[in-house]
């Protein structure tokens, strides 16, 4: 056990006095040390109730003969960062949980690892731990939010965006849209649509990580702590096999992974945060790879904000294991990837669909293809990212005239001012991994046009990146972005720009001759943050092409920390 290095001997009496002082003995000193990381808060709904689902994860540590050794985790709430320079540090936080977990875990020589988050860059933060330390490790989520019900419809945060923009066209009064603020979220658990956290927690049993039903069963369940309890039981099993997250994250788990993205149609981000998490297991995974995927994976069930039903409908219909049953009859999973419960296979062979309309069959998919497409063309030689699952029909294809915006805010006052007309495909630039800096999630402007019944005649495209729970022809991660010279920071306002998610293409429609006389004429603007955290993460973000990942050597960037 790695405990030994910081225990055995008589050298180690003072690291054992420490110990001691924490109300260990001896007896409790010949045990496995377990990790428990646990990102609970006030200010996260869908962590304000982590204590109780670690208590469980305690629990089963101790009765299968471990020692639970609990550290705190940051954590931000997206919904809360949303529209506002708060959302800068979102994603960036994602490098910080996962640098503090390693230094927890490093420190500490800890022997095994529970990782016990819910939202947002906290579930694939703390996966790139587990993925870098590589200890025997199991994550273990709080849960999504049971939906919300306004107007005898259930409802979730998304709805209350896009009650924004209702209101802003006289759809809906404030009045209403008040009692809906009071309803949509009522209590703890990640947001009940198939939105960033809720995607990653299902994504974390088809990679391996996770027990079944991590991803689906309800926060305010009791399947969650007896959920929390056998992943505290089984990690010891783990340290016991020393099965390690790389034995586990294997390109064929990725496959998998992604494969199980492509039929829940989850976020966009899930590209971000798988290929974040491959980089941290040296597995290459690209994003031609991915497409490839989404070309020949259906898109079997459709959850908001895509569709009608929430993650709750999905955990009554079977859960991930039903999902990846079916995606097993048409041969698109590696069913001998090995899993913290066993094999892959073990769950496929459990799983049971208990209603094909919210897991539909293959031949009855809503599209022959997946829910995520990536595009390439001239604005996006190293790729964008569209949530095609949530995007109207009459949208796939669409040519526009661009209007162009170099912040976010500037982009939202215009589309609430009534600005912005059908037709339009408007650029938010300036947004990327540097130039945000941190790549700022957008669901402020693209639930005001969905608000304002824009969604079905305005395109919106960016070098930042969009919430799960965005719906549109919203295209993000334009790659190169627009602070590193990409060409998105060469449009002006009323050029063409033509959009085609079929073919995979977007591309300006602007001359060569004249795109060269707008290179050159081109500056990189000075940066937005000189100071703190994000000035430094602004230095050292690759593209999102690349995951986002810190670039450099590790002496890179211990030398600029």
């Amino acid at each position: 056990m790695r405990s030994r290095i910081a225990l055995e001997g008589v050298q180690r009496a003072p690291h054992r006095s420490l110990f001691k002082a924490l109300g260990l003995d001896d007896v409790d000193l010949a045990k496995p040390l377990i990790g428990i990381a646990n990102s609970a808060n006030t200010i996260i709904p869908g962590h304000q109730h982590l204590d109780r689902v670690v208590e469980a994860v305690k629990a089963g540590i101790w009765e299968a003969g471990g020692v639970p050794i609990e550290f705190g985790v940051i954590g931000v709430c997206d919904g809360i960062a949303m529209g506002h320079r708060g959302m800068h540090f979102s994603l960036a936080s994602r490098e910080l949980i996962a640098d503090s977990i390693e230094v927890m875990v490093e420190a500490h020589a800890l022997d095994g690892l529970v990782l016990v988050p819910n939202c947002d860059k906290i579930v694939p933060g703390m996966m790139m731990a587990a993925a870098r330390v590589n200890i025997p490790s199991i994550l273990v989520s709080g849960g999504p939010m049971l939906a919300g019900r306004f107007g005898g419809q259930n409802v979730d945060l998304n709805s209350v965006f896009e009650a924004v923009g209702a209101v802003q066209v006289g759809q809906m009064d404030e009045a209403e849209l008040t009692e809906l603020e009071n309803e949509a979220c009522p209590g703890c658990g990640s947001c009940s649509g198939m939105f960033t956290a809720n995607s990653m927690n299902c994504l974390a049993e088809a990679l391996g990580l996770a027990l079944p039903y991590n991803g689906t069963a309800l926060a305010v369940s009791a399947m969650r702590l007896r959920i929390a309890k056998a992943a505290g039981r089984r990690i010891l099993e783990l340290v016991k096999t020393d099965l390690k997250p790389r034995d586990i994250l294997t390109k064929a788990a990725f496959a998998n992974a992604f494969a199980l993205d492509m039929a829940l149609g989850g976020s966009t981000n899930t590209i971000l945060h798988l290929t974040a998490i491959a980089h941290e297991a040296g597995v290459p995974f690209s994003l031609a790879e991915i497409d490839e995927i989404s070309r020949q994976t259906p898109y079997l069930v459709s959850l908001r904000p895509g569709g009608k039903y929430h993650v709750q409908d999905l955990h009554e219909a079977g859960g991930v294991p039903a999902v990846l049953a079916e995606l097993s009859t048409i041969g698109r999973l590696d069913l001998s990837a090995k899993t913290v419960a066993g094999l892959l296979g073990d769950t496929v062979a459990a799983g049971k669909n208990r209603n094909p309309e919210v897991i539909r069959r293959p031949e009855e998919a809503h599209r022959s293809e997946g829910g995520l497409a990536v595009l390439w063309g001239n604005l996006a030689p190293e790729g964008a990212v569209v949530k095609q699952a949530a995007v109207k029909p009459a949208m796939m294809r669409h040519t526009g005239p661009a209007r162009v915006f170099d912040s976010e805010e500037a982009a939202v006052h215009s589309i609430l001012a009534g600005e912005i007309k059908p037709g339009d495909v408007v650029v938010i630039r300036y947004e990327g991994p540097q130039g945000g800096p941190g790549m700022r999630e957008m669901l402020t402007p693209t639930s005001a046009l969905c608000g304002m019944g824009l969604d079905e005649t305005v395109a919106l495209i960016t070098d930042g990146r969009f919430s799960g729970a965005t719906r549109g022809a919203a295209i993000g991660h334009v790659s190169p972005e627009a602070m590193s010279g990409g060409l998105i920071g060469l449009i002006r306002d009323g050029d063409q720009i033509a959009i085609d998610i079929p073919a995979r293409q977007l591309n300006l429609l602007v001359s060569e001759e004249e795109l060269a006389q707008r290179r050159q004429a081109w500056t990189k603007p000075a940066p937005k943050v000189r100071t703190g955290y994000l000035a430094r993460y602004s230095r050292l973000v690759s593209s999102a092409g690349a995951g986002a990942v810190f670039g450099g050597t590790n002496e890179d960037r211990g030398a600029d920390a």
